[in-house]
């Protein structure tokens, strides 16, 4: 079993081979060592794509807007997240981003899901049925995705910011903060008997 440096560094190497410029090689190296880190077939889209585009160039974006289509061929997903990652603060106030024809659009996910660390919340992203939640860069939840099955091109991707809400009350929240209190209470009698406080042979 390989590494994750290994995937980082061979990831890298191939990725400048293939006409990207270092520093761009070296987001990729990283990224592949996500997707594999989080289980899921970053290797096999890339070396697919990367074998893709020795005949079949992809296309570049020229800016990011709501809705985004290649002129004439398909997008390079590459291109694409290194891009949204630059602009993301500024593309956050879109709250949902479109592209079209994006070519193995899984590797487009890592720099999706470092965005959504840099701007504070989750994102969501959809294509061909497959659905993602991408947590601040600490993890990435996949819904109907099949390992053995690659997509090569998505017809649609489908990006949205999520507003960032608690999984609580109010209610219990102010339950639980109540509670909370009970650290900062003057020991009693009543307390230490219970166990609350210091206890009786705790005063070394």
């Amino acid at each position: 079993m390989q590494s994750f440096s290994e995937i980082d560094t061979t990831s890298k190497r191939a990725s400048r081979a293939a006409g990207f410029a270092w520093g761009i090689a070296e987001e990729v190296g990283k990224n592949m060592r996500n997707l594999e880190m989080f289980g899921l077939p970053g290797i096999k889209n890339l070396n697919l794509y990367l074998q893709n585009i020795k005949k079949n160039p992809s296309e570049k974006p020229k800016k990011i807007a709501k809705e985004n289509r290649p002129q004439s061929k398909e997008f390079c997903p590459i291109y694409c997240g290194t891009s949204f990652l630059d602009n993301c603060k500024m593309l956050e106030s879109f709250k949902l981003i479109k592209f079209f024809n994006v070519s193995y659009p899984l590797l487009l996910l890592p720099f999706l899901s470092r965005a959504s660390d840099l701007v504070g919340k989750k994102i969501s992203v959809q294509y061909e049925e497959n659905n993602f939640l991408l947590n601040f860069d600490k993890t990435i939840f996949s819904k109907n995705i099949k390992n053995d099955h690659i997509v090569s091109l998505a017809k649609e991707i489908t990006i949205e910011f999520l507003e960032n809400n608690n999984s609580f009350s109010a209610q219990e929240w102010k339950e639980l903060y109540k509670l909370s209190e009970e650290t900062f209470v003057e020991e009693t009698d009543s307390l230490r008997t219970k166990g609350a406080g210091a206890g009786l042979t705790d005063n070394d």
